[in-house]
């Protein structure tokens, strides 16, 4: 069969983009059996320069960065990008509107599957601009979903945990303890299910976290990513 190349944009941050990668093969091998893997190219960028700007809320110049890293995956082939982030989807029109090529949003398979399951009213953690700006929160309920937040103090300790420790390579109990905590909050709320909208929580959280089912953007969009690639 044909495979379509993806194309990656990561490094934001690495300890993300390494799932990415194992699970879009896995899927590839799992599909297609005997020693099938993926076709893709891989753009990883140096986070600091992003979170730089990130901070200085210059969201124009990162996403001209990012625009300049799918231009070169499509230069080298690429067929469609994934983005491998959640937050830098604030400048999915900017990289769009660089190529001539698919990108495929992490906000929909993420809905989608939210959808299939047959829920409505979500918890969404992540990381403060993806929690608080429209650019996430508006897509999804775009699809009609209900998105529930954490409270200011908790959006704040969900935030911090990711880039002093999660994009860092450090899973704290103390940190865990308190997501668990937040989620039981969202639960109590009425959330039907929680959304892990960073792809780093999914190395501090997993379903024993959870009284709520939870979707795990990094699997959902890895393996829409597969199976996009596959579908042509």
């Amino acid at each position: 069969m044909t495979m379509k190349t993806i194309g990656l944009i990561g490094g934001m941050s690495w300890e993300s983009t390494l799932p990415y990668y194992r699970l879009i093969n896995e899927q590839v091998r799992d599909r297609l059996g005997g020693l099938h893997s993926a076709t893709l190219v891989l753009y990883s960028v140096d986070f600091a320069a992003i979170e730089q700007l990130q901070q200085a809320g210059d969201w124009a110049t990162a996403g001209a960065r990012l625009a300049d890293a799918a231009r070169a995956v499509t230069a080298a082939g690429a067929d469609f990008l994934v983005l491998c982030t959640n937050t830098m989807h604030k400048v999915a029109p900017a990289i769009a509107a660089a190529v001539n090529v698919p990108l495929l949003h992490i906000a929909d398979p993420t809905a989608a599957a939210i959808r299939a399951a047959g829920l409505t009213r979500v918890g969404l953690l992540g990381t403060r601009f993806t929690m608080e700006q429209d650019f996430y929160v508006e897509r999804l309920r775009g699809h009609g979903l209900d998105v529930l937040l954490p409270d200011a103090g908790q959006r704040e300790t969900v935030h911090s945990v990711i880039y002093d420790e999660l994009c860092r390579g450090r899973s704290e109990p103390a940190s865990r303890a308190a997501y668990r905590a937040i989620i039981a909050d969202l639960a109590c709320r009425g959330a039907e299910a929680v959304i892990l909208g960073c792809t780093e929580i999914s190395l501090l959280i997993g379903p024993n976290d959870s009284p709520l089912p939870l979707f795990d953007t990094t699997q959902v969009h890895a393996r829409a990513a597969a199976e996009f690639a596959l579908a042509g």
